[in-house]
This record gives structure tokens, sequence and C-alpha cells, in this order.
């Protein structure tokens, strides 16, 4: 038994497409005794006739459908992976990883906005902790990192500032603090609150828990749906960073918190020499950073 080829694959399927060997010669550029070569050596190879030979031409059997399903699939990829190996970027896939603050509003709206104004690239999201992140960034399984705080940056990546996200407090609509503008940190110190854990040094209060202040943890939620839900209950107080402003329920007051250590940057990064500092994706990332900036400024004000 013979074996499949990429050249026979290809002339079975012109041959069913046109329901002629002739014909499919004459698109292939072949001559029709090398076109009737290729299918008998691709029936040698399935074990099985492929064809049903007529008089006003051929049509597939059942073996043939099955090659021929398959045939497609692999010319398919084949072709998908020249198109990428010629047009790398911005065609082609690209792997993004992001933490999750930003997968709320920031790296979805550049997703749609990018794949709606170039329908060949496509974007495959992965989220995760800012180290897994630039982890895996460093060892080539993704392409474009979105990360928090201020990482180490390896020798052959490019950082580049996207925002500095803001942390602001989410509270009850009937919370005594719901209609001021901004407050204190040290206005805080009795309130209950939620966070994603009991360690506070892993959470978004980590930046003024010490020993003049421990929080007072009132539930624990790892889901940001949770998380949001006990507060809109009236059950205690949360921080939330500036990419997710956008996302919140609107019946919550969000505050603004008076304090330097209120704000975490954000940024964006991808291996040197891997992607076009003008690529449209990162672009798109810009742009959308800056629209939400925007927004959340609109929502402080109403």
């Amino acid at each position: 038994m013979g074996e499949f080829t990429v050249t026979g694959l290809r002339v079975v399927r012109e041959a069913a497409r046109s329901g002629s060997f002739t014909r499919a010669a004459e698109r292939l550029g072949y001559t029709q005794p090398a076109v009737s070569r290729q299918v008998t050596l691709m029936e040698q190879a399935a074990g099985a006739v492929l064809f049903e030979r007529r008089a006003r031409g051929v049509q597939p059997t059942d073996a043939g459908r099955i090659v021929l399903r398959h045939a497609e699939t692999v010319l398919d990829a084949l072709a998908a992976a020249g198109d990428e190996l010629r047009n790398p970027l911005p065609s082609g896939r690209l792997r993004v990883g992001a933490f999750s603050s930003a997968t709320a509003a920031l790296v979805p709206t550049a997703i749609a906005a990018v794949t709606t104004r170039n329908p060949a690239v496509r974007v495959h999201l992965r989220e995760g902790t800012t180290p897994a992140l630039l982890s895996a960034l460093t060892k080539n399984r993704i392409d474009v990192a979105v990360l928090s705080g201020d990482p180490d940056r390896p020798g052959d990546t490019t950082f580049e500032p996207l925002l500095d996200d803001s942390l602001f407090l989410a509270v009850h609509p009937a919370h005594r603090l719901a209609t001021r503008a901004s407050v204190a940190v040290v206005e805080l110190r009795a309130e209950p609150w939620i966070t994603g854990s009991n360690d506070i040094g892993s959470t978004l209060l980590g930046a003024w828990s010490g020993p003049s202040w421990h929080p007072r943890i009132a539930h624990t939620a790892r889901d940001w749906i949770a998380k949001l839900g006990l507060v809109s209950a009236g059950l205690g107080v949360t921080i939330v960073p500036g990419l997710a402003v956008s996302a919140l329920p609107a019946r919550l007051s969000i505050i603004r918190i008076d304090d330097p250590q209120a704000h975490r940057p954000t940024h964006l990064a991808y291996r040197s020499g891997t992607i076009p500092p003008d690529h449209p994706f990162l672009e798109a990332l810009r742009d959308t950073a800056a629209t939400l900036a925007a927004d959340i400024r609109a929502r402080l004000r109403t």
C-alpha cells in the first residue's frame, strides 16, 4: 500500500469538484494521464476505489468521500500555514495573555476592534497572573502580554506603558460613602471587606495592610461576580481596578481612593523583533486603554 501525498490529495479534491479528470487536469495544469496516475496512486494508498468512472465524468465513492473530507482538512491547513509563513502578521494567529482585570474590558474590546477590521487576525486569549504570563512570553508560548505592576524585564522583551490603572472603592449605593467623589484610606479602616483571599498581601488591599492596620475581612470570594454580588447586597466593600470599572453594574457606587499607592501600572509586553510596534492589535490596545480612561472619568463625574 502506498502513501497519501499532497499532490495526490489536491488532484482528488479537484477531480471531485470538477467531476472530471480532464477538467481537473486543465485547472491544475497537468496532463490527463498525470491526473489519472495520481488518482490511481491515492486509490492504492486508500486500498479502495475513490471514483466511479462514468461516461460523463467521475463521482466519488463512499471511500472517496472519506478521503476527500480529510483532504480538505489537510490542504486547507497547509494553505493556512503557507499564508502565515508568508504573512505572519497581521494575518494568522496571535496568542495574547492578560491578567484577570484586563480581561474585563480592555483586552476583549481590543480583540473585537482588531478582528472586525482585520478578519485575517485570529486572537487567542489566555488569562493568568503576571509572573506566569511573563514566563509564557519568554518561552514563546504567547506573543503579547498585558501585565500588571512592574515585573522583571527580560532583555529580549519590549515593555511599553499602557496605562496607570487607578484603584477604586466599590460600595452599595446606600453606603455612607456612596455620594463621595473620593475617600482617604484612613476612613476605610472600620469597613467590612470583601476580598479574594484571607492573605491580604495577595489582594489589592495589600498596598495598605501592615502592623498599624489589618483589614477586617467579612467575606472572601475569588470570582468577581461573587464579590460584586456581595457588595450589591450591602455586605461589605471591595477594591476594584480601573480596568474593571466599565464592566461593573451601574447600581454600584465607585469612589476614588486618595492615596499615592492607589494605582498600579499596566504594561504591554512582546518579544523584541517578533511583532512590529504598529501591529493592529497593539494599536487597538492603546486606543482601548485611552477610551477606558475617559469612560472611568465620565462615570466618576456622574
